[in-house]
């Protein structure tokens, strides 16, 4: 089975869409967060190649055609933050605050998960990048000495996650200003909080955007200062 599906060069490309469209038409059916389409889309790709014996290789054969877009569609995330120029610049300073709090906070709270578990100086690495874009994410992790495929699993768990529980957070924080909600979204969430976002609004989805980009920036920069505080 394997053999023969590694012939197919978009097997994996076509798997990974179906299995998103799938989750999507899940997602609107019964409408809980819990049904996250990226979720239900890895579950079943997962599925598929153990029970087809198929190896991740001959998935990756056609599924890195999708990867490819990670970096152009992170920049089209510009677009929404085009249109959202003046909400950026009137509330300018209150925007970096909330961006800058949420990257250092993502990293202090890695920095005390690992004392307390003891864990080791690569698994530190490995988690700091969990919540910026997977583009960027699996750089640094490579160029600091993390574990690539961990730090790539851990990103998409965290941006899952918080899609998943963003709308109940919000409400049970009373958050309403769709400005913060966006920056909480982009930068604690990454590419998948800032889909939720978009969802949500389009001032949400334009500062989310906004919040890939600026907390990447950061997290590149205070790597090199965490990275020695473990």
């Amino acid at each position: 089975m394997s053999d023969f599906l590694g012939m197919s060069t978009y097997f994996g490309f076509v798997l990974s869409i179906g299995a998103y469209v799938i989750g999507s038409s899940i997602k609107k059916r019964f409408k809980l967060a819990i049904f996250n389409p990226l979720l239900i889309a890895i579950i079943i790709t997962i599925c598929i190649l153990l029970l087809g014996n198929i190896s991740y290789d001959t998935y990756n054969e056609g599924a890195k055609y999708i990867t490819y877009l990670l970096t152009p569609s992170t920049v089209a995330l510009a677009v929404p933050l085009y249109d959202k120029l003046k909400v950026l610049r009137k509330n300018f300073k209150a925007i970096m605050i909330g961006i800058i709090s949420g990257t250092i906070t993502s990293f202090i709270t890695n920095l005390i998960i690992c004392i307390l578990f003891e864990l080791t100086h690569e698994q530190y690495i490995t988690l700091l990048p969990k919540s910026i874009t997977t583009a960027i994410g699996i750089e640094l992790s490579a160029e600091f000495g993390g574990s690539e495929t961990i730090t790539t699993a851990v990103i998409v768990i965290t941006g899952i996650i918080g899609s998943m529980t963003a709308e109940k957070i919000f409400k049970l924080l009373r958050i309403k200003n769709p400005i913060a909600k966006g920056i909480a979204l982009g930068t604690a969430s990454h590419a998948i909080g800032t889909s939720k976002a978009i969802e949500m609004g389009e001032t949400e989805g334009a500062m989310a955007g906004l919040s890939i980009a600026v907390s990447g920036i950061l997290t590149v920069l205070a790597m090199n200062v965490f990275a020695l505080l473990y």
